[in-house]
């Protein structure tokens, strides 16, 4: 976890005397709420992703959300793709987190539905120095438990989006499985996937 600036206002709740419940996340001001993941309850603090790191975020999501239009052009069900979207995987003790990038079922506004679990059909975490761990043993983890299908773990260079691991949910063991990585110095045309929805993985699209 990254140190936190000397006059963040995170100091004066550490340590914490009781952790956050749902209902005081939910009333929390969304400018902290972005700020913050709550992991069993207790705040994590969120470090500012770099610039290459918002772009690349901001280039799957585009190359995803135009390959879900397509899907539901075909008929599949509404699909919505964000970044840095809230997630609640569980109210008790409550766990929160802000994946990078998350396709998910297209939620009922009217009745102001909030993002869960249940909704998310692939979770992507762009890797960070400071995030390896949360990353590829923490959050697989949690994502697998609440069972959210597709996990895929990016790594960047210095020119893009470089590697995506890719991960399924076996739902007998409620843990993923590693089922490939795709390279961008890979020879050949570029890869497509079949699930959750097919995608085909143009790396220009991915480069900075």
């Amino acid at each position: 976890m990254a140190a936190l600036p000397d006059d963040s206002w995170l100091l004066s709740i550490r340590p914490q005397p009781a952790r956050v419940t749902a209902e005081e996340y939910d009333a929390l001001p969304e400018e902290i709420a972005k700020a913050i993941e709550i992991v069993d309850g207790y705040v994590v603090y969120c470090a500012a992703p770099t610039p290459d790191h918002q772009t690349a975020g901001r280039r799957l999501a585009n190359l995803l959300e135009r390959h879900a239009r397509a899907a539901m052009s075909k008929g599949h069900e509404c699909l919505t793709v964000n970044n840095d979207v809230d997630l609640r995987l569980r109210d008790v003790p409550l766990l929160n987190r802000r994946p990078d990038v998350a396709l998910y079922r297209c939620l009922d506004r009217e009745r102001g539905e909030r993002l869960r679990a249940e909704h998310a059909l692939l979770v992507v975490e762009i890797v960070s120095p400071g995030s390896e761990t949360q990353d590829t043993t923490d959050k697989l983890g949690e994502y697998a438990k609440a069972g959210i299908p597709h996990y895929w773990i990016v790594r960047i260079d210095g020119t893009g989006i470089s590697a995506i691991e890719r991960y399924r949910l076996d739902r007998a063991a409620m843990l993923y499985k590693h089922i490939g990585t795709l390279m961008k110095d890979e020879p050949g045309e570029a890869p497509v996937v079949s699930n959750p929805i097919p995608i085909t993985l143009d790396w220009a699209e991915l480069q900075f």
